[in-house]
């Protein structure tokens, strides 16, 4: 049906008005597997209309270039386009800040063998452990849940805790002052600084001030305690700090 419908599509003589009545037969006959992949997408913060709308896009892209000496089949071509246009939108519409895509790619990566290690440990891995399900760095991993936060931004609505009893809203904490954050300037001057530490300071150095993760989220992902986390932050700021002014 679509075979045909696609034959008399590309015909030299049709005309306008056939052509659109192809067209829309064409979506409304593929509308079933339009809604089906939007369906597969759904429930990751972003509206099903929208993944709908993409997967159209995808439909109409199909239609104007299917080549039948390429498939015989035109829903073995038009679905894996469909596919990539839904991908394409959460790419596009769903990154707060540019993210290179091997970093997007890895990011899907990180998180399948986060659950996976959960569901088979109970806990969550560590740093140096997802590196070596992933066959990278710690410091890849380290890039991938720093840029993890562009991705889907929270409501400032979400609660925040950071190992405290209390809980706030995130909204409550933007702008809110940071005695230590304010004394590490600017990136430039802390990027030597920040090579001599010791891999596991640095890590929690760049996870808590460059991830925006917070102590307990730290410490979740190093497998040790928020306690713990808190008293190598004041050491290693410390040193930081002293490092800063040694270059006054």
């Amino acid at each position: 049906m679509a075979e045909q419908l696609l034959s008399e599509l590309n015909a030299p003589s049709i005309d306008r008005p056939r052509e659109e009545q192809i067209r829309s037969e064409l979506a409304e006959l593929h509308a079933p597997i339009v809604r089906s992949i939007a369906h597969r997408y759904a429930n990751r913060g972003e509206p099903n209309d929208d993944l709908e709308q993409a997967a159209y896009v995808g439909l109409v892209k199909a239609i104007n270039n299917y080549d039948p000496q390429l498939s015989d089949r035109f829903i073995r071509y038009a679905v894996p386009v469909m596919q990539g246009e839904v991908k394409r939108h959460f790419r596009d519409k769903t990154w707060a800040v540019h993210v290179p895509r091997r970093l997007q790619e890895l990011r899907a990566e990180f998180n399948q063998a986060t659950r996976d290690f959960e569901r088979e440990h109970s806990r969550s891995p560590t740093t140096a452990e997802i590196a070596e399900v992933l066959g990278i760095s710690r410091d890849e991993v380290i890039e991938v849940m720093i840029v993890s936060d562009a991705y889907s931004p929270v409501s400032l609505d979400a609660p925040v805790n950071d190992g405290e009893k209390e809980v706030s809203v995130l909204g409550d904490t933007l702008g809110a002052e940071d005695d230590a954050l304010e004394k590490l300037v600017d990136g430039e001057a802390l990027a030597p600084l920040l090579d001599e530490l010791p891999e596991r300071e640095r890590t929690v150095v760049l996870l808590r001030f460059f991830g925006n993760k917070t102590q307990y989220q730290i410490a979740e992902q190093l497998g040790c305690s928020q306690m713990h986390v808190s008293r190598m932050l004041r050491r290693t700021l410390k040193r930081l700090r002293a490092g800063l002014l040694a270059e006054d």
